[in-house]
């Protein structure tokens, strides 16, 4: 079988005019959910979208918007002039990686295993595969570089809104949770999930008024 024609540029792919992350590049495949129309450039409406589509309201989802384009715009797109639209070309989102985070990218958006195991020796007390509240703003504080309250706040920002999203009734952020944020998949599983028990609902509405 003939395979679909595929250019290869900047550490990307592109597969009949749709833009698809490399399976190595996990940081592209985390921001790719947010790419809607799958042409390699983030909006901020679309980062809206995204987030809507995992279930967050509309209140954090306008934050989000505008805090992550207005964040990680000028980044992405080095020797180009500044826009207005605030986009974030997702080719380049390793050029975005701010400081105080907990190193599991690498400089070239790669997933560090060791990385990510080290949090969970170091801060999973109570459970060893996962983190409570209290164990999140002691990785938090671990992680906090000295005068850098940029790179500070956006890591505190995404895992406050994973935390927030994503925490069971105990109150605990599992281990394949945090390990399924890093390659984009929670997010795609979250929007599958709200997708169909909208259309579950949807379906018993339909029979109880008929």
């Amino acid at each position: 079988m003939a395979s679909s024609p595929v250019s290869d540029t900047n550490n990307n792919q592109e597969i009949g005019g749709r833009f698809v992350p490399k399976e190595h590049d996990t940081l592209q495949r985390h921001v790719a959910f947010f790419d809607r129309n799958h042409d390699g450039i983030v909006y901020p409406w679309e980062t809206f979208q995204g987030f809507r589509a995992i279930g967050c309201g509309i209140l954090l989802s306008s934050f989000s918007a505008f805090f992550i384009n207005f964040g990680l715009s000028r980044q992405t797109r080095p020797g180009k002039s500044f826009s207005l639209l605030f986009p974030i070309e997702v080719r380049n989102i390793h050029k975005a990686k701010h400081g105080s985070d907990s190193g599991v990218y690498d400089s070239e958006g790669r997933f560090v295993p060791s990385k990510f195991e080290e949090i969970f020796i170091k801060h999973a007390h109570s459970n060893a595969n996962a983190l409570t509240s209290e164990e999140l703003d002691g990785l938090l504080k671990a992680n906090r570089e000295p005068n850098d309250r940029r790179g500070w706040l956006a890591s505190w920002t995404e895992w406050k809104i994973l935390y927030l999203l994503c925490k069971d009734k105990n109150g605990l952020l599992h281990k394949d949770t945090i390990r399924a944020v890093y390659d984009g998949s929670l997010f795609e599983r979250m929007e599958k999930e709200r997708s169909e028990s909208a259309a579950a609902a949807a379906k018993k509405k339909d029979i109880s008024i008929a």
